[in-house]
């Protein structure tokens, strides 16, 4: 697979060739991205929505009306549920969502992720992300040549750094991540990704060994 090479200060260096890049069929991979998406939406769900049912909400569990005389003798108490302000039936409870992948599903989705963005001509590789120093002002010019139009950038390399994550932050549309804490939802998320030369090679390491 060969990817579009930038040089460290944004300038074009022609083609880098990328070994060990996933090969999947057509629609291979699909089912399990979707799952995974699914999943990480799930997870992030606080689940402590509460109702409470009718022994719990407030209220005299007299009769309400005496059973002769009015017609209404079997109206029940307050807390029943087809009063207002009653107790909710089968209402919702705290729960947990969250959902578990195995490793199989995880790595297909991330081939998956990576080929489709690959296809779309989304991936960029760059010699190297170190800056000088921590300046917002150098890292916005390098990404203007190199992708000047995009909203959502992600950059990726192998490891942290510092200088290029203190002049990242006050930049809206890119998100700095390393290779070992990248998932498939943000390569999807992503309208570019720019990957270090050692970063796509980490990354790559990483799912032939999964």
């Amino acid at each position: 697979m060969k990817l579009k090479l930038f040089k460290s200060d944004g300038t074009e260096a022609g083609d880098h060739e990328v070994a060990n890049f996933p090969v999947l069929e057509e629609d291979k991979g699909n089912d399990a991205l979707r799952q995974v998406i699914l999943a990480v939406r799930a997870n992030k769900r606080q689940g402590n929505a509460s109702t409470k049912l009718r022994s719990e909400v407030a209220g005299s569990g007299k009769k309400i009306y005496r059973q002769k005389g009015l017609g209404v003798g079997r109206a029940g108490d307050k807390r029943a549920p087809q009063r207002r302000g009653g107790g909710i039936v089968f209402g919702p409870k705290p729960r947990s969502y969250s959902q578990k992948l195995n490793k199989k599903v995880k790595k297909l989705a991330f081939k998956r992720a990576l080929i489709d963005q690959a296809d779309s001509k989304n991936l960029i590789v760059i010699e190297d992300f170190s800056i000088d120093s921590p300046k917002t002002k150098l890292l916005n010019g390098i990404l203007s040549k190199i992708v000047p139009d995009s909203k959502k950038v992600l950059l990726v390399s192998d490891e942290h750094n510092d200088n290029t994550s203190l002049a990242g932050r006050n930049l809206s549309y890119a998100r700095l991540s390393a290779a070992p804490d990248l998932g498939p939802v943000d390569i999807v998320q992503a309208d570019k990704i720019i990957f270090s030369v050692k970063g796509i090679d980490s990354l790559l390491e990483k799912l032939g060994n999964s």
